[in-house]
């Protein structure tokens, strides 16, 4: 197999419900050999709001925007070769105002989009891309977007098509999530090789909430080889490499 980056794009930390602080995480990432991590700390106003802390308020996401900031330019001073990437994870079934006026995607490198189960859930994401679009001007390399931990379930049956063509349209990606290996068994062939098919990028995240499991990405890298997912997986690394910091 083609000799691709140690990736993990889907990190917690004490911003939200991680056990590990940000610089925790990048010192063992860096003792890892790690080429890029993303921190996707949770953003909701759903039922988690209740259950784990989040980014919750503007001030909270600056502190975190800045720290990430201050950290990313001393791995550069210090010529390192991990690459930090600034991430949320943000729960659809938050209300819209919220996501719209709270998140702002030129503010980060990766959004992350959580709990997509059904076509209603493909509008949401839809009117509040749109949303950024025209308020913000977004542009196609201000932030990469993708799913969370997607159950190929919901869609397994029906609306396939649909899906394909949300995803193709706007660019977002496939999390291959260690923690979900369910979601990548053998039974949902039918969908990755429809990924295959209609070239959507993938991702390897390890939806880490400590840094004991920074490094969980074989399983999906050989799983993105056996669906011939490679080309799709290092279309997405070459995005990375676009990233200014």
């Amino acid at each position: 197999m083609k000799a691709f980056p140690k990736i993990n794009l889907h990190i917690h930390s004490t911003y939200s419900d991680g056990t590990n602080s940000i610089r925790e995480i990048i010192d063992k990432s860096i003792k890892l050999g790690l080429d890029y991590i993303c921190i996707t700390d949770h953003f909701t106003n759903s039922w988690k709001a209740d259950i784990i802390p989040s980014l919750d308020t503007k001030e909270k996401i600056e502190d975190y925007l800045y720290e990430i900031s201050e950290i990313q330019q001393e791995l550069i001073n210090n010529r390192q070769k991990l690459t930090l990437l600034k991430g949320i994870e943000v729960d659809i079934t938050s209300s819209y105002d919220y996501i719209t006026k709270m998140v702002s995607p030129k503010d980060f490198d990766i959004i992350l989009f959580e709990y997509l189960q059904n076509n209603e859930g493909i509008g949401f994401i839809k009117n509040i891309l749109l949303s950024w679009e025209k308020r913000l001007n977004l542009q196609k390399d201000d932030c990469l977007f993708g799913l969370a931990h997607f159950d190929p379930s919901y869609f397994e049956y029906s609306s396939l098509e649909i899906l394909m063509n949300f995803l193709k349209k706007y660019n977002i990606f496939f999390e291959f999530n260690s923690t979900y290996p369910q979601f990548y068994s053998q039974r949902y062939k039918r969908f990755f090789t429809e990924l295959r098919a209609n070239q959507i990028l993938v991702s390897i995240g390890c939806d880490s909430h400590s840094s004991s499991n920074l490094d969980n990405f074989e399983e999906p890298l050989e799983m993105i080889q056996f669906y011939g997912l490679e080309l799709n997986f290092g279309r997405f690394i070459d995005l990375l490499k676009l990233i200014k910091m």
